[in-house]
């Protein structure tokens, strides 16, 4: 009789904010707060509450202070709550101090976001650059941080490295990332080989705030992806890309990638950096926006922030307004399309004007296309071949034993075409040469 193993009890948690009026306003710290309790149910825990502080400055010893952290520690010990998150990032000696004071398990928004990208990472690379992200936030923490990381303690904080790097020796922790460091290198240097091939092809990357419904479009533009959507955030770590057919011989790489989200961990963007580089070296990006969340227009700038700080310089960016099935309002809608003049309105799950997408994308990747005149013998096989595989031919005329076409085609395409013809004309001249000895001989 096969035994189905009993999933693992989801932690009771408290939220903790800090406001700071006018600078950091209540309203704004509740918004952040539903985030963080999405973080935390996707993490694997139940919000039995949130709590707000006012603080015009955190308190180094606890960030909330220690009156309030003594009435926290009352509430975690009625509702038997198993772990404090808080929205801000902490210092290792407050870690310390409200751990001692709360006596459950205390983690930052950071941490909780780790947390999720472990649970989240299936392939081999995604799980190093996770691994590396959380080593290289825990090494500061050491000094008595592995006693909640045991494997007598399960949830939320425990799942990756902690589980096997008992040793509280930073010598070994370093040579690790150093380890993990050289393997991504390896690995980012053996990506730029499988993908050079791909140099001729126009690429394009989706980015946009986590649960944006990157997935879902990928899905819908290219069936055969089958990427993975579900409503939670970080939902997909690895980057997939499909070909997205246009028109006759026009088409585009799409890549879907890991979204973004506010206070996305520095050591999370510096350890997915080979991930990112699909962004990196994309032609264009299609800016995935969730236009039915009030707060679309931070997450906006959140994106915008976070491609600066992955190097993207180029300002090659389709907004894409998703969701729009969700509006209630008409005169939303009205108001966007107003203030975003070039943006395109879908909804992906309902498949709501992909058409005016894809002639966008199409018209945006035309703006790369010449037109060119290329002359070759009718015998050159391989390369009106190419020709007619990989550019529009809009005229063809014979010229003796020559065949003149008039081509479109990508910008990425006009240095294997002129290889091949710089190719096929040094044969044609060897092949003279031959005859002219022969003849003289």
């Amino acid at each position: 009789m096969t035994t189905i193993p009993s999933p693992e009890p989801r932690e009771r948690a408290v939220l903790v904010g800090i406001t700071s009026t006018p600078d950091i306003p209540r309203h704004l710290v509740e918004e952040y707060l539903d985030e963080l309790k999405f973080l935390a149910d996707t993490a694997g825990a139940d919000v039995i509450t949130s709590i707000i502080q006012e603080k015009k400055q955190p308190d180094p010893a606890t960030c909330i202070g220690s009156g309030k952290a003594e009435d926290l520690a009352g509430l975690v010990e009625a509702d038997s709550i198993d772990i404090v998150i808080f929205d801000d990032d902490l210092t290792p000696v407050q870690v310390r101090n409200l751990e001692r004071i709360l006596k459950c398990k205390v983690i930052d928004r950071t941490g909780l976001i780790l947390q999720i990208f472990a649970i989240r990472a299936k392939s081999a690379q995604a799980r190093t650059q996770v691994e590396l992200a959380q080593l290289e936030y825990l090494l500061p923490r050491l000094s008595g941080a592995w006693t909640h990381l045991s494997k007598q303690k399960g949830g939320i904080g425990t799942k990756g490295p902690g589980e096997t790097q008992i040793e509280t020796d930073r010598r070994l922790v370093r040579n690790r990332i150093a380890s993990l460091k050289k393997k991504l290198r390896a690995v980012s240097l053996q990506h730029d080989t499988q993908t050079r091939g791909r140099a001729a092809v126009p690429r394009v990357a989706l980015v946009g705030y986590t649960n944006a419904g990157k997935s879902t479009l990928m899905n819908a533009l290219c069936p055969e992806a089958g990427a993975y959507a579900e409503n939670r955030l970080f939902a997909t770590l690895d980057t997939k890309t499909r070909r997205l057919e246009l028109k006759i011989n026009k088409l585009v790489l799409l890549s879907d990638t890991v979204g973004f989200i506010r206070k996305l961990p520095h050591t999370l963007v510096e350890s997915f950096k080979s991930t990112l580089d699909e962004v990196l070296q994309a032609d264009f990006l299609l800016h995935v926006i969730d236009v039915s969340h009030p707060g679309f227009e931070e997450h906006m700038q959140v994106v915008r922030e976070t491609l600066k700080e992955i190097g993207v310089k180029h300002d090659h960016i389709i907004e894409v307004f998703n969701k729009i099935d969700a509006l209630d309002d008409p005169a939303i809608l009205t108001g966007l399309r107003g203030k975003y003049p070039d943006a395109v309105f879908i909804s992906a799950v309902r498949g709501l004007n992909l058409s005016a997408l894809k002639e966008t994308i199409a018209n945006y990747v035309a703006r790369d296309y010449k037109t060119r005149k290329v002359k070759t013998h009718v015998s050159n096989y391989k390369l009106i071949g190419y020709l007619y595989d990989h550019a529009e031919v809009i005229d063809k005329k014979h010229v003796d034993e020559d065949v003149l076409l008039t081509i479109r085609v990508h910008r990425n395409n006009l240095k294997q075409i002129d290889a091949m013809l710089k190719a096929s004309a040094s044969k044609n001249h060897a092949a003279a040469n031959l005859q002219h000895h022969e003849t003289h001989d």
